[in-house]
């Protein structure tokens, strides 16, 4: 078994950046990803030649070189599944399958930069073929050059509406609607945020001049109410919206046809990894969610263990990689590989830009934050738990009849039990029992436990035959 100084879970910009910065530092560190290289979903390496990856191609090679230049031990293609403390030595205890398996290393300290997870709140109709996450759908257009469909309704909410309306275009579709739950109010309240990124904010400004040019019809403070068609997407209904994104019955609703949907509503942060292991979160739905509670440099309430990027609170591709950078100096600090005053003169700065960036980010999840309408308009016969195909109807008469957690509708009902381990609807039935007038306490976080994410049990038990396995003789009466 392997020992490091520090284990990174996560090669997005915060975790590859982390890693950098350790190993400048001295420290050994080995660097965990499920993909084939570094860059996460923001700066996801292109899957072939032609596909340049967009304008955010640049800052992930420059991110890859970086890590292929350092003393990093890289682990692609390892998908981290258990972590808990280690047995034998003091730190921590991390198993990932890889290619090769099951492996099983420990490090004396833990960073956890995992990134996030989409979320998608459920409408009537969602899970016909053809609709797709908003960012799956960039994955789609970036890394893959694939349209989700060729005339497409794009709806939700936050900055990935215009980036994947215009990733259409470019491919050649049609965007038959964007749809945006926030109105021009919203946005220009978001605006001193994004002036911490005018480069960014110029991007944007530019992807809604390119979709007015191509006559794409945008509806501001709108939603997706249903979507229908016999065995694929055929048409989506939207329909006006209050200031807390319930339907609004003022105007009627549209029906547009279409022959795919791209419909998201943000990111959650994905914090399995420290809610696994036992530390302290607080839930702060303007940042993610359930997110790990950290100081200035990223610590947790446990000893050597960290958080980084978006997997700790959503502030955006700018600010990860000085959290991640941040934190890694805060792990040699702790470890004994740098003094105090050294820590000081190097985190002080990286604090002042990562304040500056975390503008943005802070303002673009706010954008995002669920609204306490967002579920109400939601039909009982709607389907809210894809994995165990569960409706809205099911689990609000378990709610009704008292479970008023999410561990407690868990057990009546299996929600969140099912491959995706909650991850898709575990944010619905947040919502839901908050709509039941459940306090964020009452309701709790969702649980983790292992395996973090799904692994396939022949990489655990490798290859053996029937006549392998022991068998004890029974006890003589």
């Amino acid at each position: 078994m392997s020992e490091y100084d520090l284990a990174v879970v996560g090669g997005g910009p915060a975790g590859a950046a982390a890693a950098i910065e350790a190993a400048g530092l001295g420290l050994r560190c080995l660097l965990f990803d499920e993909g084939s290289d570094a860059g996460g979903q923001v700066y996801r390496p292109p899957a072939f030649a032609a596909a340049t990856g967009g304008p955010d191609a640049a800052a992930g090679a420059a991110l890859r070189a970086g890590l292929a230049g350092s003393a990093v031990e890289r682990a692609f293609g390892h998908r981290v599944w258990f972590a808990g403390p280690a047995a034998e030595a003091a730190g921590f205890e991390l198993q990932a399958v890889g290619p090769e398996g099951n492996r099983r290393v420990t490090a004396r300290a833990l960073l956890a930069a995992a990134g996030t997870s989409e979320r998608v709140f459920p409408c009537a109709g969602w899970t016909l073929p053809g609709v797709t996450g908003l960012a799956a759908a960039t994955i789609l257009l970036k890394s893959q050059k694939v349209l989700p469909g060729r005339r497409v309704v794009v709806a939700g909410c936050g900055p990935l509406l215009p980036l994947v309306a215009v990733g259409i275009l470019e491919l050649g579709g049609a965007v038959a609607a964007l749809v945006d739950l926030n109105g021009p109010a919203d946005w220009l309240a978001a605006l001193p945020g994004l002036a911490a990124r005018p480069d960014l904010a110029l991007r944007g400004l530019g992807w809604l001049a390119r979709l007015r040019r191509a006559g794409v019809p945008l509806y501001t403070r709108w939603g997706v109410r249903a979507v229908s068609g016999r065995e694929a997407v055929e048409a989506v209904e939207i329909g006006p919206v209050e200031a807390d994104w319930r339907p609004s019955r003022q105007r009627p609703a549209l029906r547009i046809e279409a022959d795919a949907l791209c419909l998201g509503h943000g990111l959650l942060p994905a914090s399995e990894l420290t809610r696994l292991l036992g530390a302290a979160h607080a839930y702060r739905p303007e940042a993610g969610g359930w997110l790990p509670v950290l100081d200035e440099a990223g610590r947790t309430s446990l000893p050597l263990l960290y958080a980084a990027g978006d997997g700790a609170r959503l502030l955006g591709a700018g600010a990860a990689p000085l959290a991640g950078r941040l934190a890694a100096l805060a792990a040699a600090r702790d470890l004994g590989r740098l003094s105090e005053a050294a820590f000081a003169q190097r985190a002080a700065p990286l604090r002042r830009r990562l304040r500056r960036a975390a503008r943005f980010g802070t303002a673009m999840a706010r954008l995002c934050t669920p609204r306490p309408g967002l579920v109400e308009g939601l039909g009982a016969d709607a389907v809210a738990c894809r994995c165990e195909e569960l409706t809205r109807g099911e689990l609000g008469a378990a709610i009704a009849a008292g479970a008023g957690s999410l561990a407690a509708l868990k057990a009546a009902t299996r929600c969140g039990m099912g491959p995706c381990g909650g991850r898709l609807c575990n944010a619905t039935a947040h919502a839901l029992l908050a709509a039941a007038g459940r306090s964020a306490a009452e309701i709790g976080a969702p649980s983790a436990r292992p395996p973090l994410r799904p692994v396939p049990l022949a990489a655990l038990t490798g290859s053996f035959d029937y006549a392998d396995v022991p068998i004890r003789e029974l006890s003589p009466r």
